[in-house]
C-alpha cells in the first residue's frame, strides 16, 4: 500500500475508534523510564482506537515487544516514510514507529463491550461453596459472603455447630505464604469486634508445604477443594446437597 494513503487511512482510523492492522518494515524507537531501539525489520503493528494503545509485534512470543496504553497517536510523512507516534505526558514516554515500506493495512470497525465472562473465579467459588458449608463440615452454615473489614474482604463468614465464628478464605489456585498471612489478618480483626471463638480455614486445591505449616502454628485450618472448569460454570467435586441460602438462613 502507498505510505500516504496508509497515512491519511490511519488518521481516519484514529479519530473513528476503529482497530487498524499495519504489516510493513519499519524501525522503532522508544524513550521513557528508559530507551530502545529495533533496528529495520519487518512487523505487525496494531493500533486500537478503543483505548488509544499502540502495540509492535515480531513472530515470537505472544507479548508485543513495545507497547503504549491511553496514548495520543498521531502519524506523519517523513523522509519518504510514514511516521507513527505515540506520546504520553505521565508518565513522560514516546514511541516511534517508521515503516519503510507496507504489505499490508487495513482498520475494522470493532465492539467496545468488556462482556468477558470468567468461569471458576474465586468468587464464583465462593458462591457455590456457602450454598453448601455442610459438605466442608456438618453444621456449617454460612453468616455473610464477602464480608468488608478494614483489612480486606472475607470470602465467607460462618457459624459452626457449637456457635463459633469461622472466616473462610477461598483460592482458586495452589495457596502460598501471602494466603495465609491474608487469612490470619482478616482473624486478628473479626477477634477484635467478636467476643467468640474464631476459627480461621482456607480453602484451595492446593497448597505449599511452607504455608501449610504456618497454617497449622497459627491453628488454622485446611480445606482442599477439588473442581471442574466448564461453560458456564465451574463444578465442585462432591458438592451435590444444598443447604438453605444465607437469605433463608438469617430469616
Amino acid at each position: 500500500m502507498d505510505l500516504s494513503e496508509a497515512g491519511r487511512e490511519l488518521k481516519n482510523a484514529v479519530q473513528s475508534k476503529k482497530l487498524a492492522i499495519l504489516v510493513g518494515e519499519c524501525e522503532v524507537k522508544y524513550w521513557g523510564r528508559a530507551a530502545s531501539r529495533l533496528p529495520r525489520g519487518k512487523r505487525l503493528l496494531l493500533v486500537k482506537g478503543g483505548d488509544n494503545s499502540l502495540s509492535i509485534h515480531q513472530n515470537t512470543k505472544i507479548r508485543p515487544v513495545n507497547y503504549m496504553m491511553d496514548a495520543v497517536i498521531s502519524c506523519a510523512e517523513k523522509d519518504g516514510a510514514l511516521l507513527i507516534r505515540a506520546e504520553k505526558r505521565k508518565p513522560a514516554e514516546k514511541i516511534e514507529v517508521v515503516f519503510h515500506s507496507l504489505e499490508h493495512f487495513k482498520a475494522f470497525e470493532m465492539e467496545g463491550k468488556n462482556d468477558l465472562r470468567l468461569f471458576g473465579s474465586e468468587k464464583e467459588l465462593s458462591d457455590s461453596l456457602a450454598e453448601n458449608l455442610s459438605f466442608i463440615e456438618p453444621g456449617l452454615k454460612p453468616v455473610k459472603r464477602e464480608g468488608i473489614l478494614r483489612k480486606g474482604i472475607v470470602d465467607i463468614l460462618a457459624e459452626d455447630k457449637d456457635n463459633n465464628i469461622v472466616v473462610i478464605e477461598v483460592k482458586r489456585r495452589q495457596a502460598d505464604f501471602n494466603a495465609v498471612t491474608q487469612l490470619a489478618r482478616y482473624v486478628e480483626h473479626v477477634r477484635k469486634i467478636k467476643d467468640r471463638k474464631i476459627r480461621g480455614m482456607l480453602i484451595a486445591p492446593a497448597i505449599t508445604e511452607t504455608a501449610l505449616e504456618m497454617l497449622k502454628s497459627l491453628g488454622f485450618e485446611f480445606f482442599n477443594l477439588e473442581f471442574e472448569i466448564s461453560n458456564p460454570k465451574a463444578k465442585i467435586k462432591g458438592l451435590e446437597k444444598r443447604q438453605p441460602t444465607i437469605n433463608e438462613f438469617l430469616k
